[in-house]
């Protein structure tokens, strides 16, 4: 008998698998003696081509998170799986693509080495990996400064050269950390766009990191809301905008709408006292 996906439900199960599946996550760092928790029982799950953004008061969590997802630090309690497989901690390195907020180039290295150095790594030869990446700079707007050094570089074209480094490593899953963080206004803007330009023709699985409400609904599908420390999440919304899209959206009912759900999930429609959650320091 042909095996096919309707008579498999192993298979169909398998193909179903979620990219990201984060499971009653929690965790925990030493720092001056004592044991603190940073995160508390995290769940949710990111489908293939889905873009996910995460938003949470500063010392949340957001960027600890990113690193034990990529396999840079360890959960105390919980389970992570990528496809429907779970790794430990030091087997998960490798199998995302991740992105901080700084853009980390090597200053002593052109343009085009800075974002060959992704496949370098993997063991392909020099020669070839800068022949890969150099066929992608005209795709990321970097034509023309492959030979330039980062010190010769605007702040956004050093981070286009950081997402080409990051998405040469060709992982289904992309971690960003606050990727325009760093940039002033009108770059972040210009970016962004220019990020969802890049997604909608490749469709990775992403979990965003931001600090900016309005970052966070223009760009995802959904938007996760984390607590302070311990960051538990206590507030998810539905991103209900079509795709493509358009920066006009954001002076739309429905845009207004969701930045108002979030700005009361985050606690930041109520008076804010010194220290409290409606100050505006604690979004970071």
């Amino acid at each position: 008998m042909l095996l096919t996906e309707s008579t498999s439900p192993a298979l169909l199960s398998t193909r179903q698998a979620p990219r990201l599946a984060v499971t009653d996550l929690s965790a925990t760092y030493l720092e001056g003696g004592e044991v603190l928790r940073a995160l508390e029982a995290i769940s949710f799950e990111i489908a293939d081509g889905e873009f996910v953004a995460l938003i949470g008061p500063s010392g949340s969590g957001k960027s600890t998170l990113l690193d034990i997802i990529s396999g840079l630090f360890p959960q105390s309690e919980g389970e992570v799986q990528l496809a429907g497989s779970s790794y430990a901690t030091e087997d998960r390195l490798g199998h995302t693509a991740y992105m901080r907020q700084r853009d980390l180039l090597l200053p002593w290295r052109t343009a085009l080495d800075n974002a060959a150095l992704a496949l370098e790594v993997q063991g392909e030869p020099k020669r070839s990996a800068r022949r890969t990446a150099a066929a992608r700079f005209p795709e990321f707007g970097l034509a023309g400064f492959e030979d330039a050094y980062p010190a010769q570089l605007s702040g956004g074209m050093r981070q286009r050269i950081a997402f080409l480094r990051s998405v040469l490593t060709n992982r289904p899953l992309l971690l960003l950390d606050e990727p325009f963080g760093a940039l002033d206004a009108l770059n972040r803007v210009a970016l962004q766009a220019w990020l969802l330009d890049l997604w909608e023709r490749q469709r990775q699985a992403v979990l965003l990191v931001t600090h900016d409400v309005d970052e966070a609904i223009f760009l995802a599908d959904r938007v996760i809301v984390l607590s302070a420390r311990p960051g538990r999440i206590v507030h998810t919304e539905t991103v209900a905008l079509p795709r493509p899209r358009a920066r006009a959206m954001v002076t739309g009912d429905a845009f207004l709408g969701h930045r108002t759900h979030l700005l009361d999930a985050l606690g930041l429609l109520r008076a804010p006292g010194p220290g409290g959650p409606g100050g505006p320091e604690n979004l970071q």
